[in-house]
């Protein structure tokens, strides 16, 4: 998969502190930077197995769900609020 694709991404909002401290994710890359750049904590287990998944997802060996469910896990771990985007 590459990793600028939007499509079978359904975009996250990720709020990572402040009202004006929000990303969305609509790509790999968005998640791969996210996790790496603006994450606030890196030891957690949840967060180890997010990275993972992430890099998992980029080389194919799983799809975005799994991914954003690692997310997922990884942000209530973080105390990050998680919005998820409706079509």
């Amino acid at each position: 998969m590459e990793w600028n694709t939007y499509e079978r991404f359904p975009p996250l909002v990720l709020m990572l502190g402040g009202r004006e401290k929000y990303r969305v994710l609509r790509t790999l890359r968005d998640a791969a930077e996210v996790l790496i750049t603006d994450w606030p904590s890196e030891d957690g287990e949840e967060y180890v197995v997010a990275v993972k998944a992430c890099v998992d997802a980029i080389s194919g060996q799983i799809d975005v769900g799994e991914l954003q469910d690692a997310i997922r896990r990884a942000a209530a771990e973080a105390g990050i609020a998680i919005l998820t985007v409706v079509h």
